[in-house]
């Protein structure tokens, strides 16, 4: 598993967030900042993540997921 590509496919997926991606075998942390997820439920926050990984998922290339969304603010009061 590529995870510049992966980074790569989340960034243009989620187009102005910050993306970073870690792996461990063929399970991802996925932690994405950005103004995209203002006034987003989190389950809303979390399908924009799937969907730019849904390919690679289905193909089990990608296992599990583990989202962290924050908007700049949020990321900021952390």
């Amino acid at each position: 598993m590529d995870i510049d590509a992966i980074k790569e496919r989340l960034s243009r997926a989620l187009a102005g967030c910050e993306v970073q991606v870690a792996s461990e075998g063929n399970h991802l942390g996925v932690t994405a900042i950005g103004d995209l997820f203002q006034g987003l439920r989190p389950v809303q926050r979390q399908q924009r993540v799937y969907a730019a990984l849904k390919e690679l998922i289905a193909a089990g290339e990608v296992h599990a997921v583990h989202i962290r969304t924050y908007t700049p603010a949020e990321w900021r009061a952390r």
